[in-house]
């Protein structure tokens, strides 16, 4: 017998401080009008002091518990997908199984930037297929505003902090329509430009955390190429052609990416949940936060067919499509 994947729920979670184009543009060489025409971002979320990932990421998995009618006694794993963990040890997804209460199963973390929660959920999808686990807690969550050179025009008002969570299990949900859950994943990585796109410091180079550090036009190109291929691979292993995918949900990476590969697919504007407006980009947690948003807003309703894709520093990219 097949063991499948199902998607048993999705939350979400953005702390409370909003900083807007017009409040950046007091402190940085910027304006809004420059921003929304680069980038499609008018705002975005900022942790509060002492407010960490692993607080933003707990937040997350709570709601998404909510929502699949689950007890965090009921997950066996949890997987964290981060760039900016608590600590450079012990992983984030073991203080958020403390903060959970959970006491039994395993916690680990992935480090795949913009990309993590792709590769997150392909490792989910692994290990529930293998046996491994039962019922994964997959969270995406970033403290990325503490990593930025707020001097920096062309990458401080790129970013913003966030979480999202989504539980996979062996078994389906109960509501009416529920999906057949992961159908395929995709993932893939080129090291050679990992200059494009860094962070400028870490444990065993610097003994710094560093800032982050990006070639904009260069990360531009490469990335709407490599996800449109990424996407057209997915769909084409799991049998179901682009044009009969009902949503797709991106890595909110900047408006102008969304667009360029909507275009070079033939997608549909309305097909493509968008974000990126009032949450930026939040690297690893922008793709759940983005499908709970499409959730509770009605767009994606059970037995839909959603793609999700992203692309991120080292170069890492993927997709997967699921039927939720």
């Amino acid at each position: 017998m097949t063991v499948q994947s199902y998607i048993r729920g999705v939350g979400s979670y953005l702390p409370p401080r909003v900083l807007t184009n017009e409040q950046l543009a007091e402190t940085v060489d910027t304006s809004d009008a420059w921003i929304r025409e680069r980038t499609g971002i008018t705002q975005r979320y900022i942790a509060s002091e002492g407010q960490n990932t692993s607080d933003l990421g707990a937040n997350a998995a709570k709601d998404a518990l909510f929502a699949a009618g689950m007890e965090a006694s009921e997950i066996d794993l949890i997987i964290v997908a981060t760039s900016t963990p608590d600590l450079t040890f012990p992983a984030t997804a073991t203080i958020i199984q403390e903060k959970l209460g959970i006491t039994e199963g395993a916690a680990f973390d992935v480090q795949a930037v913009c990309s993590g929660f792709i590769y997150g959920l392909s490792v989910a999808d692994a290990m529930i297929r293998a046996g491994s686990a039962k019922n994964v807690l997959l969270i995406g969550a970033e403290t990325f505003s503490r990593i930025l050179d707020w001097n920096d025009r062309t990458t401080c008002v790129l970013f913003g902090d966030g979480a999202g969570a989504m539980i996979l299990s062996t078994t389906p949900s109960k509501e009416p329509g529920a999906g057949a859950g992961v159908m395929n994943t995709e993932i893939h990585s080129d090291g050679r430009f990992r200059d494009l796109l860094y962070v400028d410091g870490g444990p065993s180079s610097t003994q710094t955390v560093g800032k982050l550090r990006m070639v904009g036009n260069k990360v531009f190109r490469r990335a709407v190429t490599k996800l449109s291929d990424s996407m057209i691979k997915c769909s084409d292993k799991a049998g179901i052609p682009i044009p009969d995918i009902d949503w797709f949900v991106p890595h909110q990476a900047n408006q102008r990416i969304l667009e360029a590969v909507a275009k070079r697919l033939d997608l549909r504007r309305g097909q493509v949940v968008s974000t990126v407006a009032y949450h930026a980009n939040t690297s690893a947690a922008s793709i759940p936060l983005a499908m709970d948003v499409a959730i509770k807003d009605g767009r994606i309703k059970r037995g839909h067919t959603v793609m999700l894709e992203a692309f991120g520093g080292g170069f890492t990219w993927g997709s997967a499509l699921l039927v939720y």
